[in-house]
C-alpha cells in the first residue's frame, strides 16, 4: 500500500479507503489506486490490517434455509455489496432453529466478526440473543423476520400489506372462499395472517376459522396442508399461501385430487422464487425483490460499522410487487 501511495502521490490513508470503497474518495482517486493495484499484483495482507485497525473484516450471514431460493437471492445481494468493500460474509444456516441460531451466532462472535446480518427463526419475545448482541456491541440488521420486543436495525417487507395484496388479488380474480395456507408462528407468518384477514374484512367476506390452516415452510407441508382444506365444506375457491414453496405443494395436493389450477382453485404464493415461472401451473407470487433486501443489509450494516458513534436505528422496507401468472390467472387481467 505504502508503494501505491508513493507511486501515486497520495497518502496512505487515501489508498486504503479507496480499496474499502469508502465514500469520502472519488470515483476518479479510486480508479487510479485499483489501476495501480492491478499493475503490482497488489494482494491485500489482511492479517496485518486486522492487526492494526482491530478488525477481521468478516460479516456474520445467519439464514434459516439455504434451500430456499429467496435465501440464496439475499445472501448474493449482500455478498454483491460486501465485497467491493473489503468484507467477506461467513454464511451459516439454522435449518429454522432458535438454538441452533444461537450457537451459530456464538461461533461467530468468537471469530470475532465485525458485524451480523440475521434472518432470525427466533420466536416473538425471545430477546436473549439480541440482548447479547447490545451488551457486547456488535452491530447487527435484522432482515425479513421482525422479532418483537427487539429494537433493532431491519430491512425487509411489510408482511401485513403482502398478505393483503396477495388476498385482494384472489379476490379480484373472482374468488368467494379464500384460504390461507400459513406461516410459522414468527412474525412474519403473523403478519401475513393479519394481512390475509384485513383483505377480507376490507372487502366484506367471511373468515372462516377452518379456511386457516399451518404449512409452516416447505412444498410438503404445504400439500398436506392444502389436503386437509380440500376436505373442508364448501370447498376453498381461492388459496394464499404463506410462501413459493407450500405454494407449489398445495398446487400438487390440487392436480392429485383431481381439480384445476385456477379454474377451480385459484393458487398465490409469496417470495417470486427461481423456479416459480418454470412449475407446471406457473405460480403468481408477490415478489420481495430478495436481492435487493441483501444489498440494502448489507449497505446498512456497513454504514454501522464504519460509524464513529453509534448510528440511529433505521427499519427500511422494500416495496413488495404482485407477479401474476396462470395459478390465478382467471379473468384474463392482473
Amino acid at each position: 500500500m505504502k508503494d501505491i501511495a508513493l507511486d501515486l502521490g497520495v497518502s496512505l490513508m487515501t489508498v486504503s479507503k479507496a480499496l474499502r470503497n469508502h465514500s469520502d474518495i472519488s470515483q476518479q482517486t479510486r480508479d487510479r489506486v485499483l489501476k495501480r493495484m492491478r499493475e503490482l499484483n497488489y494482494q491485500p495482507d489482511w492479517i496485518a490490517r486486522s492487526m492494526v485497525t482491530r478488525r477481521t473484516y468478516l460479516v456474520g450471514l445467519v439464514l434459516p434455509d439455504l434451500m430456499h431460493s429467496f435465501f440464496a437471492e439475499v445472501a448474493k445481494g449482500v455478498a454483491r455489496k460486501l465485497t467491493p468493500l473489503g468484507y467477506h460474509a461467513v454464511i451459516l444456516n439454522t435449518e429454522e432453529d432458535g438454538d441452533t441460531e444461537r450457537r451459530h451466532v456464538e461461533i461467530l462472535l468468537t471469530r470475532k466478526v465485525d458485524g451480523l446480518i440475521i434472518a432470525s427463526a427466533q420466536r416473538s419475545g425471545q430477546v436473549e440473543l439480541f440482548e447479547t448482541l447490545r451488551r457486547r456491541e456488535v452491530p447487527y440488521v435484522l432482515i425479513d423476520r421482525v422479532i418483537h420486543g427487539v429494537e433493532a436495525n431491519f430491512v425487509g417487507t411489510k408482511d401485513e400489506d403482502l398478505g393483503a395484496m396477495a388476498t385482494g388479488h384472489l379476490i379480484d380474480q373472482g374468488c368467494k372462499k379464500v384460504a390461507h395456507i400459513r406461516g410459522p408462528q414468527n412474525g412474519t407468518g403473523t403478519a401475513r395472517l393479519k394481512g390475509y384477514r384485513r383483505a377480507l374484512t376490507k372487502r366484506g367476506m367471511t373468515i372462516r376459522p377452518n379456511y386457516i390452516v399451518s404449512g409452516q415452510y416447505g412444498d410438503n407441508t404445504g400439500y398436506e396442508a392444502m389436503r386437509k382444506l380440500l376436505k373442508t365444506s364448501p370447498r376453498p375457491d381461492g388459496v394464499f399461501c404463506y410462501n413459493d414453496p407450500v405454494a407449489a405443494g398445495a398446487v400438487k395436493a390440487v392436480l392429485e385430487a383431481g381439480l384445476r389450477v385456477p379454474e377451480d382453485i385459484a393458487i398465490i404464493g409469496a417470495g417470486n422464487v427461481h423456479y416459480s415461472d418454470l412449475l407446471r401451473v406457473p405460480l403468481s407470487t408477490i415478489d420481495q425483490s430478495s436481492a435487493t433486501i441483501g444489498e440494502t443489509a448489507a449497505e446498512l450494516l456497513c454504514e454501522c460499522m464504519e460509524a464513529k458513534t453509534p448510528a440511529e436505528m433505521k427499519r427500511i422496507f422494500i416495496p413488495s410487487r404482485l407477479v401474476v401468472r396462470d395459478s390465478s390467472r382467471r379473468n384474463g387481467t392482473s
